[in-house]
């Protein structure tokens, strides 16, 4: 009889010293669980804006004119990418005058296998502001026709980043400058970039609302 009571006995014992630290550990899971529940509630939700900051340069193609692009197609933005610039503008219809131009002047297969280059590209609305007479001329004219169209050529793939302020020699062997930020960009102070940062195959190309006229 005396052994079973301390055998009892002993068993209390042992309740007795585990049953707080079970208490314990449960206790502290949940401070554990709680702990992490307020932290992440009150971590700062993560901000999924993909809009450039002002002042920020694009990433993409930027640009009031970029919302006429074919959303699909050889003149979307995906299709110009896989072609070399003559190519790819000639898909583009608001570039038809352009592509007229380059054909006269026998520039088509000079600009298709140029390797890193970057097009000013003037829209149909940049040639019609020219009197008509002034382009019929200019366009008759293949020597003057080539200067002008070699004048919108930059041979490095410029960034919007590098158009803030900069001075870039052209394919006509005379220089171009640009400034600007964000989606903000202006060549030579009078022709602005409608549309910039387009990607094709060979070329990045910034279409443009007044054509650019030689300096020399």
């Amino acid at each position: 009889m005396t052994a079973f009571r301390y055998r009892r006995a002993a068993l209390a014992l042992t309740a007795a010293a585990v049953l707080p630290l079970t208490l314990t550990a449960c206790g502290g899971d949940d401070s554990s669980s709680d702990a992490a529940a307020d932290k992440s509630s009150s971590a700062p939700a993560e901000d999924k804006s993909s809009a450039p900051a002002e002042g920020t340069p694009a990433d993409g193609p930027f640009g009031p004119a970029c919302a006429t692009v074919p959303k699909d197609g050889a003149g979307s933005f995906d299709g110009m990418a896989q072609d070399p610039v003559a190519t790819a503008a000639s898909n583009n219809p608001a570039l038809s005058t352009l592509v007229t131009a380059v054909k006269k002047a026998g520039l088509v297969d000079t600009l298709n296998n140029a390797q890193n280059i970057t097009v000013f590209a003037p829209t149909n609305d940049a040639f019609a502001k020219i009197p008509k007479a002034d382009l019929d001329k200019v366009l008759a004219d293949k020597e003057m026709l080539t200067n002008i169209l070699t004048y919108h050529v930059v041979g490095e793939k410029l960034t919007p980043t590098q158009l803030e302020s900069g001075t870039y020699d052209t394919l006509q062997k005379s220089s171009v400058t640009t400034k600007g930020s964000g989606e903000n960009y202006t060549v030579n102070d009078t022709s602005k970039v409608v549309c910039g940062n387009v990607p094709t195959a060979n070329a990045t190309v910034y279409i443009v609302d007044t054509v650019l006229m030689p300096k020399s």
